[in-house]
């Protein structure tokens, strides 16, 4: 089942981020940034947060488990969708913990080779 955006649009609303909070359409599913760092995923109506080390403290107790067929493991947090102060602690923290995202070499465009007539 697919993710509706008014679910994602209601995360970003209760973690009160402003702009520092946005998302990505992907494959049906969401994933959630912080500034520019993925901090978790809106998958089936839910919400996963990107596990971390530094943030097991704050995920302690949540169910765990992967967001589609074959992925790692993530806390499901939809709980916390009543606590926004929580829900704001836990993904600022997440993106605390994750790396700048890497840059990406900008596409290299192609010249159309059209047989240019040189006729005089």
């Amino acid at each position: 089942m697919a993710t509706d955006l008014s679910f994602v649009e209601f995360i970003s609303e209760q973690a009160a981020l402003g702009a520092r909070i946005s998302h990505k359409k992907m494959f049906g599913e969401y994933a959630i940034y912080v500034d520019t760092k993925m901090v978790g995923l809106a998958c089936d109506n839910s919400l996963f947060v990107k596990p971390a080390a530094m943030t097991s403290d704050l995920t302690a107790g949540f169910p765990v488990r992967a967001p589609y067929p074959g992925g790692k493991p993530h806390p499901v947090v939809d709980e916390l969708l009543d606590e926004p102060d929580r829900l704001r602690q836990l993904l600022l923290a997440t993106a605390a913990c994750m790396p700048e995202p890497k840059l990406r070499a900008p596409k290299k465009t192609t010249k159309s080779k059209r047989s240019v007539s040189t006729t005089v």
